[in-house]
């Protein structure tokens, strides 16, 4: 199934979109927020490749932290010019959901914990709201 992700901000501003393929429909936080994190790590980490080195940005849920940011000569936010590792960026993404730095609503409905079960359909809504900047991993 492919759903639209939207990110927006406290104000319901939207400040990326993007489509994710997801193979059940019943599904938990976490297994959402991993394929979520997993899909926009590895399309990175692909033109990272491709571009042989060149410089490729990286706008995902999560910034990668100060460790990465000095392998990436200090410039997250900025081109980035090394891979990032995908389970450090999930798992900075867990930690933030549990410390309520970003909400997830699914059809409108808020999730509140990570092993709860979601319901997808076809035509669900999900929406991830940024309440403070996600930088670690």
């Amino acid at each position: 199934m492919l759903l639209t992700i939207r990110d927006e901000t406290g104000s319901g501003k939207i400040v990326n979109e993007l489509s994710l393929d997801v193979l059940d429909e019943t599904i938990t936080v976490r297994e959402l927020i991993r394929s979520r994190v997993y899909q926009e790590v590895d399309e990175h980490n692909r033109r990272v490749r491709q571009a042989n080195s060149a410089a490729t940005p990286y706008n995902g849920l999560v910034t990668p932290g100060e460790a990465e940011m000095k392998l990436n000569n200090g410039r997250v936010g900025k081109p980035a010019v090394r891979e990032i590792d995908w389970k450090k960026q999930f798992e900075v993404a867990c930690d933030a959901f549990t410390r309520n730095g970003f909400f997830i609503l699914v059809d409108d409905k808020q999730a509140e914990e990570l092993d709860e079960p979601i319901t997808l359909r076809a035509t669900s809504t999900v929406t991830f709201v940024k309440l403070t900047p996600l930088v670690g991993g």
